[in-house]
């Protein structure tokens, strides 16, 4: 889903759409850290990150526990992701 449906859901006044909105904005986030990572893992990246790969891990493993908490409550809520 590409950022203006994303962000359409975001400011709907339906909490549903809302939390869809934050589900998919939170996988295309999580998308792009993952192409970065494997950039950084193959030798590939363009830039120098000034952190260390472990704080990248952290925010992926955060991302991904996110993603569950959203998806167990859509699951909960009755909300079709």
């Amino acid at each position: 889903m590409d950022l203006q449906n994303i962000t359409a859901l975001m400011l709907s006044s339906d909490y549903k759409d809302r939390m869809k909105g934050e589900y998919y904005h939170l996988l295309n986030r999580k998308e792009n850290l993952e192409a970065v990572l494997k950039l950084w893992d193959n030798g590939k990246l363009t830039f120098t990150p000034d952190c260390p790969r472990s704080i990248y891990d952290l925010q992926l493993r955060a991302m991904n526990d996110y993603k569950a908490v959203l998806e167990a409550r859509a699951k909960i809520e009755k909300i079709e992701l």
